[in-house]
């Protein structure tokens, strides 16, 4: 079962879909009668639908594994209020920990089983929310964001960012982004942040990435390898997009994400057992 609501953010709605678990696992211990919640960031200027329905696809599925999945539009984008050129990337942040509350909010979501899941800079965004957020305890990070001002400024064109900081403003793709988003973008540096999150981390990248370079999840597996806590599992795709728009190309990533959380939720299970 699914169905759509909106979570309030300050002034503004950011409106989801909530997936129910449609079937729920067979735990024993503390948690016999809570689920897993994961929460799907979607990437700039996207919607909690995605190219070619890759997060509403992804969502069923986890919820076919007895997860419950919020997927989201951030402030401005798909049918939430705002403007998306006007907000910040520490409001993205924000926003991500609101959809948390909401989350573990609900009766049967276990605090200890939470998952974002973020595709290109909602995979940066993910990153630096568990930094922040420690109700964060995996990471899947699809196509994910290095440098967010520099990756964004190549997307959008450095025309655009130059009229921005001239007039305040600049348009791209019907959007208005205003200085004030392009210096937050400036303000992180994920790759540096890497280290601080100690729960385990799942890459996925396809090798015909034309706007993030898959060379990113290398580096960024590295930088979780150093840590000294926590796991990094990489899954590179070949001939994958960055939005990983074919059938093959989706049910790899859908299908790699679904394996590794499950076999996470297993290893809980087990330590669980051997705790009891």
């Amino acid at each position: 079962m699914e169905r759509a609501i909106v979570i309030r953010h300050n002034q503004e709605e950011l409106t989801a879909s909530i997936h129910y678990p449609s079937k729920v696992q067979g735990a024993t211990g503390r948690c016999k009668d809570r689920v897993p919640l994961a929460v799907i960031c979607h990437g700039f200027v996207g919607s909690r639908i995605g190219v070619d329905r890759l997060f509403v696809k992804a969502a069923r599925e986890l919820a076919k594994d007895g997860y419950m999945v919020i997927r989201f539009d951030y402030i401005g984008c798909g049918e939430s209020s705002g403007s998306y050129g006007s907000e910040s990337l520490e409001s993205m942040i924000a926003q991500t920990r609101t959809v948390l509350d909401y989350g573990l909010s609900c009766t049967d979501v276990d605090p200890t089983r939470v998952t974002l899941i973020g595709h290109s800079l909602g995979g940066a965004v993910a990153l630096l929310t568990g930094v922040r957020d420690r109700r964060v305890k995996t990471l899947v990070m699809w196509s994910a964001v290095g440098y967010p001002f520099n990756d964004i400024v190549k997307i959008v064109g450095r025309e655009a960012y130059d009229m921005a900081v001239k007039t305040g403003s600049a348009d791209h793709a019907g959007y208005a982004f205003t200085p004030v988003y392009f210096n937050s973008l400036a303000e992180f540096q994920p790759f540096q942040e890497a280290d601080k999150f100690s729960g385990d981390v799942l890459l996925v990248h396809g090798t015909s990435d034309e706007v993030i370079p898959v060379d990113y999840a290398f580096l960024y597996q590295k930088l979780f390898w150093k840590r000294p806590e926590g796991r990094c599992d990489k899954e590179i795709i070949f001939q994958a997009n960055h939005t990983f728009s074919s059938g093959d190309a989706q049910s790899q990533v859908i299908g790699a994400t679904r394996e590794w959380m499950n076999r996470q939720e297993q290893i809980q299970q087990e330590w669980q057992n051997w705790m009891i």
